[in-house]
């Protein structure tokens, strides 16, 4: 026992302020490292991963995630859930919006939901899940240009958003945009490779390729 301790005082290092400064740069912490997990997990398909995650958590982003996965998963009251704790952050807040314009788009009411994300874009122009709500909004009323440009604008603010490319890629077709939609379906394989709708995204690649 007595070799493994240390009887002097040990000598204390001081660790220099830039050096400290630069470790917290470039180690993400535990708040920033759950949305993305959560993020890699629902472009996996691993569905019951992210609601899991977001039964564990406040974090607006990865309920939202986990209201997406459960319905992937048909699971409406793990839907509402997740949602109804978006809806209770304060209407100062975009989180407030997006979740309720989700709401009312399950409910078929389309103007109110448009209204709602619309609101949470103005909100919060940086939020990404703000203009993917608009996007998702914007496709049901089959507004195919105005769509794109809203998942557009989601992957600009979060370049590692696979399934806004994806959405735009859809979008961009219905525009009759192929050459936009090949570009956006691109990036979506490159950043989801296990994506569930990878097949299907291959398909039309390979169509659009062997024209």
């Amino acid at each position: 026992m007595t070799a493994l301790v240390n009887r002097r005082t040990p000598e204390r290092r001081v660790i220099p302020a830039a050096i400290i400064a630069l470790l917290l740069a470039v180690v993400p912490s535990a708040s920033a490292q759950e949305p993305s997990a959560a993020q890699r997990a629902f472009e996996s398909g691993n569905y019951q991963q992210v609601i899991d995650a977001a039964a564990a958590t406040s974090d607006p982003a990865v309920l939202f995630l986990g209201a997406l996965s459960a319905q992937k998963l048909n699971a409406p009251d793990r839907v509402n859930a997740f949602l109804d704790q978006l809806i209770q952050r304060p209407p100062d807040d975009a989180w407030h919006f997006v979740g309720l314009s989700a709401k009312q788009l399950l409910a078929s009411d389309h103007e109110a939901a448009l209204a709602s994300a619309r609101n949470a874009t103005m909100t919060n122009p940086n939020l990404p899940e703000a203009s993917y709500m608009l996007g998702l909004v914007l496709i049901q009323r089959q507004e195919w240009v105005e769509a794109a440009a809203a998942f557009d604008h989601a992957s600009m603010l979060n370049p590692s958003f696979a399934h806004a490319f994806y959405y735009a890629g859809l979008a961009h077709n219905r525009a009759n945009r192929p050459d936009l939609m090949a570009a956006r379906f691109e990036r979506f394989l490159k950043l989801a490779p296990d994506a569930p709708e990878r097949t299907e995204v291959q398909q039309v690649m390979r169509t659009i390729r062997g024209r």
